[in-house]
């Protein structure tokens, strides 16, 4: 069996799996088990004796992100003609899917006003799209941001540009004044 072990600033994760914190006894006694070079009792207990690779990758400068999970072609089942449609529930996979799909957000647009495009890559990895205002304001964004992804209202982020790399602190500059009209903007957790 083929086990990747990565090593992150805040604990470490088995093949893109789940954070597993350093505090943790159970942890520590896994990973105190790999330092000996013995394979560690929950992944014997895995491959009920067989072999194990164990491939470490070091990630201890950066903190854990959870990977996005990759999309299978084909995988569920069928359905029979004439049976009942499923619910299909399912994440963008083209960026035009995802572009309309991020645009009914709730961000009131004045037609009348000029607009931009901004395309905000959040900590997750995960991407959104959506139509300003040139009037709106950089505090907007960050709504925009906690509306379409709920997770981070109890998170402490900044706003960043691309190159050359800026945090906005000035929340209450417009869009134009801080002149990130059509523009990338990078969500990074403090």
């Amino acid at each position: 069996v083929q086990i990747l072990l990565k090593l992150w600033r805040n604990g470490f994760s088995l093949d893109d799996g789940e954070l597993r914190s350093y505090s943790d006894p159970i942890n520590a006694q896994f990973l105190e088990s790999v330092k000996r070079g013995e394979i560690p009792v929950e992944l014997q207990r895995l491959v009920h004796g067989g072999q194990v690779n164990l491939d470490m990758e070091d990630h201890q400068e950066q903190e854990y992100v959870k990977p996005r999970l990759r999309f299978k072609a084909f995988s569920g089942e069928g359905q029979k003609l004439g049976s009942l449609t499923p619910e299909i529930v399912s994440t963008p996979s083209s960026p035009e899917e995802e572009e309309k799909s991020i645009l009914d957000a709730p961000v009131l647009i004045d037609d009348s006003m000029p607009a931009t495009k901004i395309q905000i890559r959040l900590a997750d990895g995960s991407r959104l799209i959506q139509r300003f205002n040139q009037t709106h304001r950089i505090k907007d964004i960050r709504d925009f941001i906690i509306q379409s992804r709920p997770e981070f209202a109890a998170t402490d982020f900044v706003l960043v540009t691309t190159f050359p790399n800026r945090e906005l602190t000035d929340e209450s500059l417009t869009l134009q004044e801080a002149d990130i009209l059509n523009t990338v903007i990078l969500q990074q957790l403090k």
